[in-house]
């Protein structure tokens, strides 16, 4: 359930995708684009919303700051549900992110109470596994919904979702954090922490990765409906496509489970982000190129799954890396991490996004680059 409760960020993504052509219709007509916004406001609600779920969750336990990002989360999928214009509903999506960044950020700092280095990577494989198939099936739901209700409805499943992870969290979830080991809320100790946590060349080289990962990840999430519907015609079986790939990436985080122990965390990590780099400039090529039209689109799918499935191989190893020697102040760690890493990527896929050009090339360059400026930045971490 805890790996539940991390899927809610990604099923409030996954699960918007098939509402963004009625959104376009009803909020943005003149402009078809600015509806990705409605992800890219989401995702900078909850880096900014990071800052603070840590820090709190430091002060008063893991299970209240939860507790409270989760009732945020809940409300704001009510207002949005509501809203007239594409500008409101920007704005309910980005609070809705403050909340959503709890789950996610306490989550991490909670399995680092528990664990550390390669036992908190594998830990948090199977998490990111669950992670992953949850929003396998979320395009589905969430095309379920729009069919009964329209766009509004789901909205509607945002607040079912979250309902059932602050019940599980009331009821089973025990608190990890010792009254005792707990950090007050005072601005020097968060400013001392935060200077302790950007001074460590590890924390730093792990974060500044992780963003580009984030980045091209999320560019594609901005584009995948435009490019399966619009540029590859898979508009209406866009779901399945995407709980296809969703599915066949979840591999691997269980690849990563089953080698982290042997192999190590960084060296995993590097190897996906070289893979990566073969991958987006052999589709690169392909598409300057040209390719036959039957073989467009299974390229274009098989190179979208290596993508997530290098989420899968780097992200767990990545926040290991960042929290390994930050056990003290595990609840600030995570959030200065995927705060910066989270907006950091969000600068990056806002302009790749709205850079759709009816091809795949502007989501393609951005993964060469980011993989190969990761790959450049894990070769500097020691050991």
């Amino acid at each position: 359930m805890l790996a539940f409760l991390f899927a809610t960020v990604a099923f409030s993504m996954d699960a918007m995708l098939p509402a963004l052509p009625q959104i376009a219709a009803e909020l943005t007509p003149t402009d078809v684009n600015r509806a990705q916004l409605v992800l890219t406001s989401f995702m900078a609600g909850m880096g900014i919303g990071t800052l603070f779920a840590g820090p709190i969750s430091d002060a008063l336990g893991r299970k209240r700051a939860m507790a409270i990002g989760i009732t945020i989360y809940l409300v704001f999928s009510i207002v949005a549900m509501f809203a007239g214009t594409l500008d409101a509903l920007l704005l309910a999506r980005f609070a809705q992110g403050l909340g959503a960044a709890s789950p996610r950020i306490v989550g991490t700092a909670l399995v680092r109470d528990l664990y550390a280095g390669r036992e908190m990577a594998r830990i948090t494989s199977f998490i990111m596994m669950v992670f992953m198939i949850v929003p396998a099936m979320a395009p589905l739901i969430g095309q379920g919904f729009i069919h009964v209700l329209g766009w509004r409805g789901v909205f509607i499943g945002f607040f079912l979702f979250g309902s059932l992870g602050w019940l599980w969290l009331g009821l089973r979830q025990e608190e990890t954090l010792a009254p005792q080991d707990r950090r007050p809320l005072r601005l020097r100790s968060l400013w001392e922490g935060t200077r302790e946590v950007l001074s460590d060349r590890q924390v730093v080289l792990s974060t500044i990765t992780m963003t580009l990962g984030f980045a091209q990840m999320f560019a594609l999430l901005s584009s995948a409906q435009q490019l399966f519907g619009e540029t590859y015609g898979q508009g209406e079986r866009f779901p399945l496509w995407f709980a296809v790939m969703a599915l066949l990436a979840a591999t691997g985080t269980l690849v990563n489970s089953r080698l982290v122990m042997r192999v190590g965390m960084r060296r995993i990590a590097r190897t996906a982000y070289l893979l990566q780099i073969f991958a987006s400039a052999a589709f690169l090529l392909a598409l300057w190129g040209g390719l036959p039209p039957l073989l467009r689109f299974p390229v274009f799918f098989l190179w979208s799954v290596g993508i997530f499935t290098m989420a899968g191989l780097t992200f767990g190893n990545l926040n290991a890396l960042a929290m390994q020697r930050m056990g003290h102040i595990a609840g600030l760690t995570a959030s200065v991490v995927a705060a910066l890493s989270t907006l950091g990527a969000v600068l990056i896929a806002a302009p790749v996004g709205l850079a759709y050009d009816g091809t795949a090339m502007p989501v393609a360059v951005a993964a060469l680059v980011c993989s190969a400026l990761a790959w450049v930045i894990m070769g500097l971490m020691r050991g």
